[in-house]
């Protein structure tokens, strides 16, 4: 089974900083869009960010002009640079491949890395 790997989580203030990274399988991640989610106890995940394959991101209106998504291609990893951090940012971070090459897509998931940030 393909596992991608998160790290860089932890606890910070707000209007700190935190930069998250996932690292996976060079034959997954360069078919891949990617992604950045988020869940908080009894809410729905949200996707935060992704980015296609040619480098193109997505962001929720929440975190623009705050988070930053990149990819190195040649590392096969994709990070997560996220500034000016609030309360409402605290949730698991997951990452998520999602390979479109072909139809249907098919999803990976990282276990989750605990993002929180105090008041």
């Amino acid at each position: 089974q393909v596992q991608l790997v998160e790290s860089g989580g932890g606890l910070v203030q707000a209007g700190g900083s935190l930069t998250l990274s996932c690292a996976a399988s060079r034959s997954i991640f360069s078919l891949s869009t990617m992604g950045w989610y988020r869940q908080v106890p009894g809410k729905q995940r949200e996707l935060v960010a992704d980015i296609s394959r040619g480098g193109s991101a997505n962001y929720i209106d929440s975190v623009k002009g705050r988070f930053t998504i990149s990819r190195d291609n040649t590392k096969s990893t994709v990070s997560l640079q996220m500034n000016s951090l609030k309360p409402e940012d605290t949730a698991v971070y997951y990452c998520k491949a999602r390979v479109v090459i072909h139809s249907p897509p098919s999803d990976y998931w990282g276990q989750g890395t605990q993002v929180t940030v105090s008041s």
